[in-house]
């Protein structure tokens, strides 16, 4: 089968799906200013699946070769159908991931977690103190969390905690490594902010400078030199601090899908900002299709789609050009080369944003937070005047 990507002929690849990420509700109690969910939110918040459609999509995803599957929302724990969910996964053979911010947790459900076969619980975490917690999550959460670690650890559970790094709490790594360690982590994601959805809007008020990033990777390392084995601990660079970009998901519709609240079925977190797209639904015509024969996961699978430089590029296999994206929201283009990379015609624009990051003006802007009022207000326009840099919803 050939379809047309861009005016290029190209040809369909049936990939495997090893990990699918069930993003099953948008509702949540934290405002988090630097969440990945759509900033549009609250248009997608309406007709969720219901239990019958996700054990559905479990299997579909199973029979298309998923063998990892990630609980996700915002706030999974929001829903009370997650046993029963989590149950049908293990039936199916998923190593499953319930991805939480513990709100919603109690000593019940996790030991029905437990009993049901769920494999993983990841936990998030923001800061050693309440104040910054607190406020980067405009929400009152800090005691709740480690309360929740401590859960978490009692049911014998691996320690997986998650950090977002950003500029209120970088200057704190030494500090949250050392609570994590007391905590009894068994991993642990520095997580530096890569800038989509909330977090692109508030990228100003967000980023770190280069330095700063720099200071944390070192007292990083050194604290893995001395735990050594006992805890493993990952430091994500941000991608407008990397000279070359990611392969972003380790290729478009090559190895992850994403189902969202509503059904549509996804390639990556932030697809839904793409031009000229329309994306597969769960309700219509399955995973199957929208895996295999689907325009959107076909759009740019391969090279074929490339414009220059990328299309030349000897390291065009590395990165694939980088995400698709980054591109369209920071150049305009989905089909041109990721602005993070330094050969990109558009790296100018990482360049100057790393230089807004050290202006105080701009980072004493004020904070979108995650919440429908701020969602309501991006979709009616009311907030253009903060995105009117970027060039879609992202």
């Amino acid at each position: 089968m050939a379809i047309q990507n861009n005016g290029v002929a190209a040809s369909v690849t049936h990939t495997q799906p090893l990990w699918l990420l069930a993003e099953i509700t948008y509702r949540c109690p934290l405002h988090c200013a630097f969440c990945y969910n759509p900033t549009d939110y609250d248009k997608h918040t309406q007709n969720e699946l219901s239990t019958e459609q996700w054990i559905n999509v479990l299997r579909d995803a199973r029979k298309l070769g998923a063998l990892q599957l990630g609980i996700s929302g915002g706030e999974p724990l929001l829903r009370d159908d997650i046993e029963e969910i989590v149950i049908e996964a293990k039936k199916l053979g998923y190593y499953s991931n319930l991805i939480t911010s513990g709100v919603g947790l109690t000593e019940k459900r996790i030991q029905a977690f437990k009993e049901g076969g769920l494999d993983h619980i990841q936990l998030s975490m923001h800061d050693i103190t309440e104040e910054i917690n607190n406020f980067i999550t405009n929400t009152k959460t800090f005691e709740l969390k480690k309360k929740v670690a401590a859960m978490i650890k009692n049911h014998d559970y691996p320690m997986v905690l998650n950090v977002v790094i950003h500029r209120y709490n970088i200057g704190h790594i030494k500090e949250i490594l050392e609570m994590a360690e007391a905590l009894g982590a068994d991993y642990v994601e520095l997580a530096n902010t890569q800038y989509y959805g909330w977090s692109l809007v508030n990228r100003n008020q967000l980023m770190p400078t280069k330095e700063q990033i720099d200071h944390a990777e070192k007292v990083t390392n050194e604290f893995r030199e001395k735990v050594g084995n006992k805890m493993k601990v990952f430091f994500v660079v941000p991608d407008y601090f990397s000279d070359r970009p990611k392969k972003c998901m380790n290729g478009w519709g090559e190895v992850f899908m994403i189902v969202t609240a509503n059904g549509d079925v996804l390639p990556c977190h932030s697809a839904r900002v793409l031009p000229n797209m329309e994306f597969p639904n769960v309700r219509d015509k399955g995973l199957m299709w929208a895996w295999q024969d689907s325009p959107a996961f076909n759009r740019y699978r391969g090279d074929s789609w490339m414009k220059e430089p990328c299309r030349t590029c000897p390291e065009k296999e590395n990165d694939l050009g980088g995400c698709r994206c980054q591109a369209f929201l920071l150049s305009g283009d989905a089909e041109s080369a990721d602005p993070v990379c330094s050969l990109s015609p558009n790296h100018h624009i990482i360049e100057k944003a790393i230089e807004d990051a050290k202006n105080p003006v701009l980072q004493a802007q004020p904070i979108l937070f995650r919440n429908d009022k701020n969602s309501k207000k991006i979709l009616s326009g009311e907030a253009n005047d903060l995105i009117k840099d970027f060039h879609a919803t992202p």
